[in-house]
């Protein structure tokens, strides 16, 4: 199992990430790259297990499965998803995650250490380095001697499961209301493809959405609407209604967003929906911590509407 001390504070900005990394084969010599991925979704790290051919994968990264305590976990070669030819110059490792509520396993060369971290340390990626790697880095952290880029592991493991089944949309009797209500929604996410995502599912239920890469975009945003609404004797409402927010996001993340928002009295009253990969049972409290109104798993997005309706129906009548 991964031992370390999990934090259990909310809203201070920080992360705990483990960082591996994958040595590559190249025609002109050898080359190691650093990764990271948050310790909250890993389970532990193991040696080369024994591994089952499955049948008909969707990837050619995928090496087949393993059984770990009754449960079959899929294994991925992670250098082979990224395009890269592993250099076998020792036994790899094996990192088991969850999130999602899925549950996989990643072969990396090797694993070092595990850091805590300000979220502030973590860059967004440019536009140039996502496109060199598949779109699959989410930040970029620079240490002494070397940099680590966090990989965006939900769009690793959607995209090796296209069939998974599609969100359900809200009913129109909800879509109505939200389009009478005209309710516009900030989205903060630092996934490319869940921010298209969730951006596309409310807009399909009636809402104007914004999106923004991060938290502090966000906070931005939501600065700025506060100002408008003072300055020209506005509701907050005419500027934002609601917002939701990833948790793992770089400068800002989810959870410091919402504690700030709730710190803030013009901005207190407004509902915050925190949408992660990694909303668990036990990872719930941490919301419920800073304030937030409603989480909804990533894995349920179906939620995600009725959700958001319920809470603006409990704003509306509180105002009455």
């Amino acid at each position: 199992m991964v031992e370390n001390n999990i934090l259990l504070e909310s809203g201070t900005n920080e992360v705990e990430i483990v960082e591996f990394y994958l040595d590559e084969a190249r025609a002109s010599g050898q080359y190691r790259g650093y990764y990271g991925i948050n310790v909250a979704k890993v389970l532990e790290i193991l040696q080369m297990p024994e591994l089952t051919d499955m049948p008909e994968v969707s990837h050619p990264a995928v090496l087949g499965a393993f059984n770990l305590r009754h449960e079959i976990i899929p294994l991925v070669d992670l250098a082979g998803w990224l395009g890269k030819i592993r250099a076998k110059n020792e036994p790899p490792k094996i990192i088991v995650t969850e999130f999602n509520r899925t549950k996989s396993a990643f072969l990396v060369s090797g694993v070092t250490r595990i850091h805590r971290i300000s979220w502030n340390q973590v860059e967004a990626p440019t536009g140039y380095v996502s496109s060199l790697s598949v779109n699959s880095i989410t930040g970029v952290v620079k240490f002494s001697g070397r940099i680590v880029f966090i990989l965006d592991m939900e769009k690793i493991c959607m995209a090796l499961n296209p069939d998974a089944p599609p969100v359900q949309e809200a009913s129109e009797q909800v879509r109505q209301d939200i389009l009478s209500r005209h309710v516009k929604a900030l989205v903060a996410d630092d996934s490319v493809m869940a921010r298209k995502m969730i951006s596309g599912i409310l807009e399909k239920a009636g809402f104007t959405v914004h999106p923004v890469e991060n938290g502090e975009l966000a906070w931005r945003y939501l600065s700025n609407a506060r100002r408008m609404a003072a300055e020209h004797h506005r509701p907050l409402t005419d500027f934002v209604d609601i917002v939701v927010t990833d948790i793992e996001m770089p400068v800002m993340d989810g959870h410091t967003l919402t504690r700030s928002i709730k710190e803030e009295p013009e901005l207190r009253n407004l509902p915050v929906v925190l949408c992660s990969s990694i909303i668990t049972e036990t990872l719930h409290h941490k919301g419920v911590a800073v304030g937030a109104d409603a989480q909804v798993s990533k894995a349920e997005l179906g939620d995600l509407v009725p959700k958001i309706h319920s809470l603006l129906k409990r704003a509306a009548t509180a105002k009455t």
